[in-house]
Formats: structure tokens, C-alpha cells, sequence
């Protein structure tokens, strides 16, 4: 078992930026509930415990509060926060509310150098605050390290049993030397190494999913995303033959996509690929339908239909393996007013039905985004699967507006491997979280050369997002809108407008429907 730092969840909307920092050290850390037996985190065997914020005060009745026991672990805990409060309430401090509440920027005052949370750092830093209660008597046993305007406690120490407590955030980008108190919590105190990379990490993977799978089969629903593709890349590594990977063609996918996905999964790394030409059935199931709602729901139940007749065409199988990242597999915290329990809306076509009875594989459960992009690259992927953009499930059926045809699938086909081409020429493509095409229901007349046309608009949508739940519309060049307009209305049949999104979200969204 890898080292690793433990977190508990108390509902902070910072509880995965913390798990991420600690990963940046080359650490292992999984977040945990806050209420997660302490004998169960023992068995862990963590090098040391986080605290994380939350919403809450811990003198409210329904206070979300840890097992007791997990302070005689007798590893190192840092209270973030809310975590703080957590110090005070089991081991003797006093919690109140401030008479001023403390958010956003602060200048934090280091009054004991000699605090290992604080070594290699100056005696004054910015941080981040975001609380309204403050700590007011220091625990048994615990010293002040470092104050704010606000706060004589920002920073609490226990050097007997190597407790810290921090009032402020320093995993935000706010807390700009924040990620050298982690790494000095990390690293210092929890003695860990740097042993956390995506080669170890594909090692012990490797021999996690043999151990579960044994000599089974598998399937994996492979969309030509990259969470799909990176998971079929690993699981093909671990138990290659045993994999049936099944692609669907809905008919509404990316320019040569499903040529893409055949040439790199089957005949590049030799996958047992089973490709499904349903477009036909999706197409004549959508014909008439203009309600984006509908267009989803025909989509995710036709979806559903196709595959659990391939599954039964690929023969006994055992196990469904699926490309579920971490934030999908972290449980949100049911804390009244938690802000990271707020439902993220996702364009997907919905999960596969209850009746499947298959046991899941998800080998890609404890990874975050990026790092599923840097074990692609581990693993041989190409850098244009790896890091290509988020496509949504119901694919261009959201970004056309009105009915969905096999004509106003190709006309937007052909638009949108523009819009990829030029980005990708000038770099762009790779810069920012998402740019497409999208077919206006929307007709306006043109002319071109001697003859007046009365033709389709298209709109380019080009955003810049760290997560997909905000975004901004990006400011391209004009010379690459110039080159985009040309080449669409010039080489797409069907279209003599183009036109740019400036639209943020909110209040607009990304996807047009």
C-alpha cells in the first residue's frame, strides 16, 4: 500500500483542491466521508490526517462531526477551517462567533518560525479566509504559530502530537505560498516521500484489476473520449485479450471519429473491438423530434438498447468496466448549505439500466482529470485522444437547434472538422476547454458569385473553463475567425453565415441545448 494522506469531507467546496495539492507533492491522498470509522482509517494506514472545511459550526445541533477515536491514531492531523473548530470541540478549546466575519484576503503574521507548517516562508504571507466563527480558547496542550488582523489563531500547534490548525485556506490559489504549507505538512511532518507517479501508479493498478477480474471477461463501452479511451488502454495492459471494448456509432459523432477509434483501438493496440453502425436506428428514432429534452431521452434509451444487445452478442461476460473519475465517485457531504453538493448538470445520455447485472470495474476511480490525461500518455496514446476536448454524450444532436437529419448532421460534421482543423493549426485547440460548431435553425439570404442563396447560419462557440460548471467565451484572433468564417461558408454546402458565441456561463451555457 502506497503512502498516503487521509482527508475527511465536511463539506467544503475546497475538499478536492486539497486532494490535488497533496498530489502534486507525489503523495497519494483519497478523501473519506467525515463521519468514516476510525478503525477504518487506521486500516488504511495513513502517514497523516486532513480536517477539510466546511459550512457548518460545530456548536449547531447537526453538526457533522468525526469519530472521536481518530485522535488517537497517532499519525499528524491538520484541521483546515472547519477542521480547527473540530480541535476545539474534542480537545478542550472554544469556538464563537466572530463579531467581524473574515472572507477573502488577509495578511497572515508567522509568530513562531520554528513551526515545521511554516518552514522556507517569510514571516508575512497572503492567504484566504472563508469563515464567520473564529477560535477563541486555544485546546490543551495547543500554541499559537500565527495571527491574522482578525484572528490571534490563524495558525495553531501541538508539537507533542503534531497537530496543526489553520483558520485560513492554503490550498486555494488565493493562499499564493499555500502549496508550500502542504507540501511542509506533507513532507516534514507526515515524513512521506515523493513516490506517487503514473508509473507506480499503473503498476498497482495493473495488479488491482487482475486481482478482481482474475480470468473473466470485461467490456467497456468505449465512446472515443478520453476517459473511455485511457481506461481501455490500462485495462487492455492488465488483462489484454479478456477485453471486448464496444463502440457505437449513434450517427452523430465527430468527423471521422468512429474511423479514428477503429484505426487506434483495433488495429494499433490490438483491442477486440465490436463496432456497432446503429446511426440509421438513432437517426429515424429523432426524425421530427425539435425538443432538446426528447432528442436526450430517444438518445440514452436507443443507446441503452444497442449495447445490451451487443453485450449478449460479445458472449458471457463478468464484468462492465467503466472510465469513472474520482470527483464522480466522491460522495457529496449531505450538509445543509454545502456548496460542493450542488448538482453539476452534465449533457450525458444517462447510465446504463439497473437490470445489467454485471459486476464494475473502474480503474481510473481514484484519478483526477489531469492525471488521466498524463497515464494516456503513459500508456502510448496519442496525444490527439489524450487531450482532445469534452464532447457531449448525445454528441451533435445538442448542437443542432430543431429537428436532426442526416443532412444537417453532415453539414455541421463538416463545419465543426473546420472549426478542429484551424484550431489545431494555430494551437488554440489545446489552449482552452472547448471550441465546436453549431447548426442554427436559422436561414438568411446570401449571395454567392452571380446567384442570391438562402442557406444555414453557423455559430462558433469557443469557451475557457477550469471544470465545465463556468465559463468565458474566448477572444480569438481575427485573423483565425476570418480563416474559420472563409473556409465554412467557402467549402460547407449549406451554409453563407457565420456567426461567434460571446455568451459566458452563466447565464448562457456552454452547449446550445
Amino acid at each position: 500500500m502506497p503512502e498516503q494522506i487521509v482527508i475527511l469531507d465536511f463539506g467544503s467546496q475546497y475538499t478536492q483542491v486539497i486532494a490535488r495539492r497533496i498530489r502534486e507533492c507525489n503523495v497519494y491522498s483519497q478523501i473519506l466521508r467525515y463521519d468514516t470509522p476510525a478503525a477504518e482509517i487506521a486500516s488504511l494506514k495513513p502517514s497523516g490526517l486532513i480536517l477539510s472545511g466546511g459550512p457548518s459550526s460545530v456548536y449547531n445541533e447537526d453538526a457533522p462531526l468525526p469519530d472521536k477515536e481518530i485522535f488517537k491514531l497517532g499519525v499528524p492531523i491538520l484541521g483546515v477551517c472547519y477542521g480547527v473548530q473540530l480541535f476545539a470541540h474534542f480537545l478542550g478549546g472554544k469556538v464563537e462567533r466572530g463579531l467581524k466575519r473574515e472572507y477573502g484576503k488577509s495578511a497572515l503574521s508567522i509568530k513562531d518560525a520554528s513551526c515545521a507548517l511554516f518552514a522556507g516562508l517569510p514571516e508575512t504571507l497572503q492567504v484566504w479566509n472563508s469563515h464567520g466563527d473564529k477560535l477563541t480558547k486555544l485546546p490543551k496542550g495547543f500554541k499559537p504559530v500565527a495571527a491574522t488582523e482578525n484572528s490571534d489563531f490563524a495558525a495553531i500547534e501541538n508539537k507533542e502530537r503534531n497537530y496543526f490548525g489553520l483558520q485560513f485556506h492554503p490550498e486555494v490559489v488565493h493562499t499564493p505560498r499555500g502549496r508550500e504549507i502542504i507540501a511542509n505538512f506533507v513532507h516534514t511532518i507526515c515524513k512521506c516521500g515523493k513516490n506517487w507517479n503514473m508509473r507506480s501508479f499503473i503498476d498497482q493498478a495493473v495488479e488491482q484489476i487482475q486481482t478482481q477480474v482474475g480470468s473473466e471477461r470485461v467490456i467497456l463501452g468505449l465512446s472515443g473520449g478520453v476517459d473511455s479511451s485511457v481506461a481501455a488502454a490500462l485495462l487492455h495492459k492488465a488483462i489484454g485479450a479478456q477485453l471486448t471494448c464496444i463502440f457505437v456509432n449513434n450517427g452523430l459523432l465527430r468527423g471521422r471519429e468512429a474511423a479514428s477509434v477503429r484505426e487506434v483501438f483495433g488495429k494499433h493496440f490490438k483491442i477486440k473491438l465490436q463496432y456497432e453502425d446503429a446511426s440509421k436506428l438513432f437517426l429515424g428514432r429523432l426524425k421530427g423530434v425539435t425538443d432538446p429534452e426528447r432528442k436526450r431521452k430517444i438518445i440514452g434509451k436507443t443507446f441503452i438498447e444497442v449495447f445490451q444487445a451487443a453485450t449478449k452478442k460479445a458472449g458471457a461476460v463478468k464484468f462492465l468496466a467503466q472510465g469513472t473519475l474520482y470527483p464522480d465517485v466522491i460522495e457529496s457531504v449531505p450538509i445543509a448549505g454545502n456548496p460542493a453538493a450542488m448538482i453539476k448538470s452534465h449533457h450525458n445520455v444517462g447510465g446504463l439500466p439497473k437490470n445489467m447485472k454485471f459486476k464494475l470495474v473502474e480503474p481510473l476511480k481514484c484519478l483526477f482529470k489531469d492525471e488521466v490525461r498524463q497515464l494516456g500518455l503513459e500508456l502510448g496514446l496519442p496525444k490527439e485522444i489524450v487531450y482532445r476536448q469534452p464532447f457531449p454524450g448525445p454528441g451533435l444532436a445538442v448542437r443542432i437547434l430543431g429537428e436532426v437529419t442526416q443532412k444537417r448532421c453532415d453539414i455541421l460534421r463538416a463545419a465543426d472538422t473546420i472549426v478542429v482543423e484551424e484550431m489545431k493549426s494555430t494551437d488554440w485547440y489545446y489552449k482552452i476547454w472547448q471550441s465546436f460548431a453549431v447548426l442554427l435553425p436559422v436561414r438568411s439570404v446570401g449571395v454567392m458569385g452571380d446567384e442570391r442563396t438562402y442557406e444555414y447560419t453557423i455559430a462558433i462557440r469557443a469557451v475557457e473553463s477550469q471544470d465545465g460548471m463556468t465559463a468565458d467565451w474566448v477572444k480569438l484572433p481575427y485573423d483565425l475567425l476570418e480563416k474559420l468564417s472563409s473556409r465554412i461558408i467557402n467549402e460547407v454546402k449549406g451554409v453563407n453565415r457565420v456567426c461567434l458565441d460571446i455568451s459566458s456561463k452563466p447565464p448562457a451555457t456552454i452547449e446550445w441545448e
